[in-house]
């Protein structure tokens, strides 16, 4: 006995058979085109993406600097750029574009075709902005996505010599002693040796005056000259300048003591209860990067961070190599939003 097999809805005869059932049978020949269409245009995205990321990069990657050429953050990026370059055999071009505590290099960013041909390099800064700056034309957190965390270090509250504190009680005692008459530098509002003594003012019950500078070489150049005689910028920067005996360090901003300085006592250690901040840096594509181009950024940058000659760059700058996930870079620059939009309230901090 031959067996027939059903014809498809698509093949089903029309002619003969009552208008009702023709009209029922048109419907289904619609909807399984429809459920076709959409199975196929599910699939275009993957396809988009694989394609994408097979063929990227194919022209040079700049990465955007928001912040000032030999900043604590420019020189280690420069390093790592120079060697994602080489895996990746494209030029991996780093550009300062520097300003108004970060948010021009992010805007322009934040702007740019999510292509992953653009990136920025974010800061604490960065994570500051979110609270400082509340009318920008971006958002400095929703605009973009996470590709890797690279490093962090610790700050230094660093004095110049001509000032008469040798430690943290005694800088506490003349601040409380002259309310305002202190200066301390920073690199520009909203950056993150701003908000590093903002922070420190706030919880040691003191008040500052903040003296912000057009970048961290202008205020070093000051603070060295003893023109403003307080300061908390990068561990890195500040080492030959301790030991050379320009500057007098009295703490540090992490939660543990910094392996360049480990005579000098953590903030929390000298009163400060719960004091905690470092610098730190990590890796930003705008929103609508491919996530296949995400990740294959992470994984090529995993690859850089563990060779041996940026290991040992890192090392010399003073700066903890903590590389990460892409979902790990959102969460964690989401958490650094949040802490720091607490000091922007509790301390008053503000732009002018």
């Amino acid at each position: 006995m031959n067996k027939t097999t059903p014809e498809a809805p698509s093949a089903l005869p029309l002619k003969g058979s009552t208008p009702a059932a023709r009209q029922s049978r048109f419907r289904g020949v619609r909807l399984m085109a429809m459920l076709r269409a959409g199975a196929l245009a599910s699939c275009l995205p993957f396809v988009s993406g694989g394609a994408q990321a097979q063929d990227y990069p194919s022209k040079p990657i700049r990465v955007v600097v928001p912040f000032s050429p030999g900043g604590a953050v420019d020189g280690p990026m420069r390093v790592v750029a120079q060697e994602l370059g080489k895996r990746l055999k494209v030029q991996v071009i780093v550009d300062n574009r520097p300003g108004a505590g970060a948010t021009i290099g992010s805007g322009e960013v934040a702007k740019a075709a999510p292509d992953g041909y653009t990136l920025l390099l974010a800061s604490q800064t960065n994570a500051i902005s979110a609270s400082l700056y509340p009318k920008l034309p971006f958002a400095p957190i929703d605009d973009f996505v996470g590709v890797s965390l690279l490093g962090r270090e610790p700050g230094v509250l660093v004095v110049h010599p001509s000032l008469p504190v040798k430690n943290v009680a005694e800088l506490i005692a003349l601040a409380k002693a002259k309310p305002g008459a202190l200066n301390y530098a920073s690199s520009g509002n909203g950056s993150g040796q701003h908000l590093f003594m903002a922070q420190f003012a706030s919880m040691a019950g003191i008040k500052m005056t903040h003296v912000p500078y057009r970048g961290s070489g202008q205020a070093t150049t000051d603070l060295l000259a003893g023109t403003v005689p307080i300061s908390m910028p990068g561990t890195a920067g500040m080492v030959a300048h301790i030991k050379a005996g320009k500057l007098r360090p009295l703490a540090t901003s992490g939660a543990l003591r910094s392996p360049q300085l480990p005579d000098v006592p953590t903030l929390a250690e000298s009163g400060v209860t719960g004091y905690s901040a470092y610098v730190w840096m990590g890796l930003l594509a705008p929103k609508g990067t491919p996530v296949a181009l995400i990740d294959r950024l992470n994984r090529e940058l995993k690859l850089v961070m563990a060779l041996p000659e940026v290991k040992t760059h890192f090392a010399e700058a003073g700066i903890e190599i903590v590389a990460s996930t892409p979902a790990e870079m959102d969460s964690f620059f989401r958490d650094e939003r949040d802490h720091w939009a607490r000091v922007v309230k509790e301390s008053g901090a503000r732009v002018d």
